[in-house]
């Protein structure tokens, strides 16, 4: 994806309420081999690109003084209520060195397998991103999963998928075979309703003196 920024120069309190005024987004870009260096953007136009899953997890062409390079998005700020992204920061990234992102998981295929079409079976996804080191030439938009081959009470970790080439899971201290992607469990058994006490019935008699 490719978008548009422009030169910032006043920063402060008083000049992001300006600019957001304006309908502009305050930002900043670092990281790689330039200064860290204040950015602007068209908030309705950054607004439609937010709403793109690519935007979160790919590789961004940033066009700024006629010059194009590559960015992550890092950080997004918005409005507790309103529809307004209030900042928004990017990092530099360079084709050589790899890069830690999220990247979601793409599951599909669970409503043919004999885990949910012969079994009824619930399907858990436990995780729904990943994240992974990689080239930025390498970074996918998303992993697909696929889920047609569960079946009932199993469990899909990490090592029963193949990654796409060239990208690497970041573990922190798990292993592949630990982390969990999907669970398999029987629906809860509908109990019986308990008989309705006879509302006809006698009651008891007292004790006879």
């Amino acid at each position: 994806m490719k978008f548009v920024a422009f030169e910032r120069a006043k920063q402060g309190t008083g000049a992001s309420r300006r600019l957001r005024n304006a309908g502009k987004v305050p930002g900043i870009v670092y990281g790689g081999e330039g200064q860290p260096q204040l950015i602007e953007l068209d908030h309705n136009a950054l607004w439609q690109a937010i709403k793109k899953e690519a935007f979160h997890s790919s590789v961004l062409d940033m066009e700024l003084a006629g010059k194009v390079s590559k960015v992550l998005l890092r950080d997004l700020q918005i409005h507790p209520f309103k529809q307004q992204v209030l900042h928004i920061d990017f990092q530099r990234v360079s084709a050589k060195e790899k890069i830690h992102m999220k990247v979601p998981l793409r599951y599909r295929g669970e409503e043919e397998s004999n885990a949910v079409k012969m079994e009824k079976c619930l399907v858990n996804h436990i995780l729904t991103e990943l994240e992974v080191t990689c080239l930025p030439a390498d970074l996918p938009e998303a992993i697909e999963v696929d889920l047609s081959k569960l079946e009932k009470g199993t469990t899909l970790t990490l090592k029963d998928i193949e990654l796409p080439k060239g990208v690497e899971p970041v573990l922190r201290g798990h292993t592949a075979e630990d982390t969990v992607l999907v669970s398999v469990v029987m629906p809860a058994a509908e109990e019986p309703e308990e008989p309705a006490a006879d509302a006809a019935a006698p009651a008891p008699e007292g004790d006879k003196k």
